[in-house]
């Protein structure tokens, strides 16, 4: 039983994790501002505010007589205990913070403040609002019941956890048992061997599962902000391993960890160093050109380098695939939600003072975008239940953060700002001005339904930038778990439509729903742009870049 509700934990909490996404968050100080002026709303608009402490008082007096119908929304789990509902005391104290959590929430929308306003005060006020939910105290049935199970073992159990992330974790509660895991041992494990490294990436080569391959290989570009391995986590999730399964030459990007050394690497550093490894791969594979894969901030790499390739009228990559990325950023979400002019310039000077970003005070910051998932749980998981932190490979992952350079972190600012690869020739890397409508290649395009970090609509507009055909294909999953979607799940779906109409709504209602994992799907896509059959390369590398390391190289190790 309690492994279950680990596997769920971690489940959850995977569904909700921002990955690697180099963007703003959530600023101290604008959520501090948000609040002074949520406050300064009752004085401003005293009539409203009486109105609905009125209809509180209405609803809490029914909750009081008994006669109240609130109850928790279908996807919020937090009240699952049966106790919640059929205890007098405890289903009135539900329902007590409910109703005023509802009528907060009701008050500021019906306010008379401006719409980007309503957004961050909802925000903040949800911060408040989950931050004081009963399941958060000692009064949790579940703690309780856990405190008489154990002998109150678990009162000790907790405080020792919350001690050890005091001084491991910067005080957040852990989201995983970081000590289940080790990389190249139970993740990443792929046999493969790096066959170049320079200062910026390492390239792999992964070792053929099937006695033919397509003669066009398949290079995947990862995002500079987390370590590549979420393509090859466990051999059930590793799509590394299922590319090499399937007849496909097979080379993965390890991006180097950098420090306050490289805070002068900019995204034409990255380029210039993929453009390095893209050559490495054609001469290992004796092929004249290649398939891409590039995925979040990769594939805003990936988009450039292709951009930059387009003006040099050089034609070495033959198809690509961009996962999960936004070119065009003019959709906003929660993420971007305190995007304004003067919190990028703030997290630009930080970046180049500190000369680089953290990837673990970022995870921090994005973390209080989704509390309930990735705090408050693991707050009564640890804490107030006393059990250990789930074991999930994927959570691990995301913990194991890297950083960026203050350059490309200052440029993903400036294009998250200014949105460049909208309109041609306004960004230049290597040189050359990008106007992606040059970019003819076909591409394959994937998004997730439920994705609130790259929404698919933005997914969707952002693959009719490119000039090529594109083959746009929509996950019924999350973020990362539109990534991690191997064959086999049951509860997986994806939609595809021949058709690519300017407005995404459209697509999909004229789309055909597909069962199972995009995976196959893509493989097949692959195949047929992936030249002839022929006989696997015996060993890895060639005369002029024999194989190194073995995989997962020893760029992954830096810390």
């Amino acid at each position: 039983m309690a492994q279950n509700k680990n596997e769920e934990l971690g489940k959850r909490a995977s569904e909700n994790i921002l990955g690697p996404n180099p963007v703003i968050g959530a600023p101290t100080r604008d959520i501090i501002s948000t609040a002074r002026q949520v406050m300064r709303q009752t004085v401003k608009q005293p009539v409203h505010s009486l109105r609905h402490i009125g209809k509180l008082s209405v609803a809490v007096t029914k909750v009081m007589i008994g006669r109240s119908e609130i109850t928790p929304s279908a996807d919020d789990k937090r009240f699952l205990d049966p106790t919640w509902s059929q205890n007098p005391l405890y289903r009135r104290y539900m329902q007590s913070y409910l109703a005023w959590r509802t009528e907060l929430n009701e008050w500021i929308t019906s306010s008379n403040l401006p719409e980007q306003d309503v957004s961050r005060a909802k925000f903040v006020i949800s911060l408040l609002t989950e931050a004081m939910a009963p399941t958060n105290t000692a009064l949790n049935p579940a703690a309780v019941k856990r405190f008489f199970e154990t002998g109150g073992k678990s009162i000790l159990d907790g405080l020792t956890h919350m001690a050890q992330d005091i001084a491991n974790n910067g005080g957040m509660p852990s989201q995983v048992n970081m000590n289940a895991f080790e990389v190249g041992k139970n993740l990443a494990v792929t046999k493969g061997s790096v066959v170049f490294r320079n200062e910026v990436l390492e390239l792999i080569q992964y070792k053929p599962l099937t006695e033919e391959v397509y003669e066009r290989p398949v290079l995947v570009v990862p995002p500079q902000i987390n370590k590549f391995y979420v393509f090859d986590l466990s051999p059930e999730k590793s799509l590394a391993r299922y590319l090499t399964a399937n007849h496909m030459q097979t080379f993965v990007i390890s991006w180097r960890n950098p420090t306050k050394a490289q805070r002068e690497w900019g995204l034409s550093t990255y380029i210039e160093a993929l453009k390095e490894a893209i050559d490495i791969v054609l001469e290992i594979t004796g092929s004249k050109d290649l398939s891409m894969l590039g995925a979040c901030s990769g594939g805003i790499t990936t988009a450039s380098l292709l951009g930059h390739y387009a003006a040099l009228k050089e034609k070495k990559v033959h198809a690509f695939t961009l996962l999960v990325s936004v070119l065009d950023t003019g959709i906003k979400t929660q993420v971007a939600l305190f995007a304004d002019e003067r919190s990028i310039e703030a997290a630009r000077r930080m970046s180049y003072q500190n000369g680089v970003l953290e990837g673990r005070d970022m995870a921090k910051v994005f973390a209080w975008m989704r509390p309930n998932d990735l705090i408050w749980n693991y707050w009564v998981n640890n804490y107030l239940l006393g059990n250990e932190p789930p074991v999930f490979d994927i959570l691990f992952w995301n913990n194991d953060t890297t950083r960026l350079p203050a350059a490309l972190h200052g440029e993903f600012l400036e294009m998250f700002k200014t949105n460049p690869l909208t309109r041609a020739k306004a960004l230049e890397v290597c040189g050359t001005p990008i106007d992606l409508k040059q970019v003819k290649a076909d591409f394959f395009c994937i998004a997730g339904l439920n994705d609130h970090i790259t929404p698919w609509d933005a997914c969707y507009k952002s693959a009719q930038l490119l000039g090529g055909k594109c083959e746009f294909v929509l996950s019924s999953s999350g973020h990362i778990q539109s990534i991690l979607n191997p064959p086999g799940n049951p509860k997986s779906r994806f939609f595809t439509n021949t058709h690519m109409p300017e407005d995404p709504k459209q697509w999909l209602e004229t789309a055909t729903k597909q069962a199972d994992s995009w995976w196959a799907y893509w493989r097949d896509w692959l195949h047929a742009r992936g030249g002839k059959i022929k006989p696997a390369p015996a060993a890895l590398g060639n005369a002029d870049y024999a194989p190194m390391e073995a995989a997962p190289g020893t760029y992954v190790h830096e810390r």
